[in-house]
């Protein structure tokens, strides 16, 4: 049977600003995961705040069916928190299949650091980093990627393509298109970032997020509050 694999991604500007006043107004954000366009499965974010702290909470869960036969499935939640703009721990639990994976980072304040305790990296890592989820536009501005469910550490480059206008769940937006794929073009295919990321600049909110991995797969923004 062929493996099928599901590639989320998080990256960041310098200092790992969130810019968290651009979501300070929202609740929820809601992602619709589809496969060959057949709706599979969702991706939430939901968003609290006490003083200067935020924590961003983060659901994901689809299944992938072929015959009525379920061959590959993920279910998983986060955790990111943030003090003002810096991103100060992240917790994630995955179960792919029947595989677990983790992720454990925490920010060490008098290195300037991250450390990592994940299930494919343990470690150190430059606070140049950011969590590799769709709710923060710096994934577009980022250097290198944090992934959310294992922890491994990418470098990747991100290309403006051109302004579009898509549609949507009934709506029209103007957004921008770009290209984000790994800066190491020897990585395998399977391991290999290559996405394409639409963005609304007026609300500060990725609309779309497309990549081929056995098959075509969309993230598609569905509702915010």
């Amino acid at each position: 049977m062929k493996k099928i694999f599901i590639v989320i991604v998080v990256l960041l500007s310098s200092n790992v600003l969130a810019h968290m006043d651009h979501y300070k107004k929202y609740n929820k954000i809601e992602m619709d995961i589809f496969r060959n366009g057949e709706l599979i499965g969702y991706n939430y974010y939901f968003f609290t705040r006490k003083g200067k702290e935020t924590i961003i909470t983060n659901q994901i869960k689809f299944s992938v069916k072929i015959l009525g036969a379920t061959i590959f499935q993920v279910e998983g939640y986060g955790e990111e928190k943030y003090i003002n703009d810096q991103l100060i721990s992240y917790d994630s639990k995955t179960l792919q299949n029947d595989k677990e994976k983790f992720v454990s980072l925490f920010f060490d304040k008098e290195k300037n650091e991250f450390n990592i305790e994940g299930s494919s990296y343990t470690g150190v890592a430059s606070i140049d980093n950011i969590i590799g989820n769709w709710w923060s536009h710096k994934i577009l501005q980022a250097d290198t990627q944090i992934s959310p469910i294992s922890g491994s550490i990418k470098k990747q480059v991100v290309t403006f393509v051109g302004k579009e206008k898509i549609e949507q769940y009934g709506k029209v937006y103007d957004v921008d298109k770009f290209t984000l794929k790994s800066k190491d073009m020897t990585l395998p295919k399977d391991k290999r970032l290559d996405f394409n990321i639409w963005f609304e600049k007026e609300t500060a909110q990725i609309i779309r997020v497309s990549y081929s991995r056995m098959g075509n797969w969309e993230y598609r923004l569905k509702n915010f509050e």
